[in-house]
């Protein structure tokens, strides 16, 4: 899926926290998003690939990209659609 990176309705900063605070704060912030909107969230924590892996599975969320930089996950989520 091509998308533009820079494009973003919502975005959380979870860099520094642990498991389950990234998933809490996406979970948190995609409730206020509107269906098919996107959210960008950063998050540092080692386990936070698979985690949010398994997050857009079970919920019907879609990844759209994941790139890590130096320790620093961003992961572009778009809200599933009813």
């Amino acid at each position: 899926m091509n998308f533009d990176q820079n494009v973003f309705d919502a975005s959380v900063d979870a860099r520094n926290l642990n498991c389950p605070l990234p998933i809490l704060r996406c979970k948190k912030a995609l409730n206020a998003l509107n269906p098919a909107q996107t959210l960008k969230i950063q998050a540092t924590d080692p386990g936070a690939k698979k985690d949010f892996e398994t997050f857009c599975k079970q919920t019907g969320h879609t990844l759209l990209a994941l790139h890590d930089e130096e320790g620093v996950f961003t992961f572009w989520i778009r809200k599933r659609q009813p």
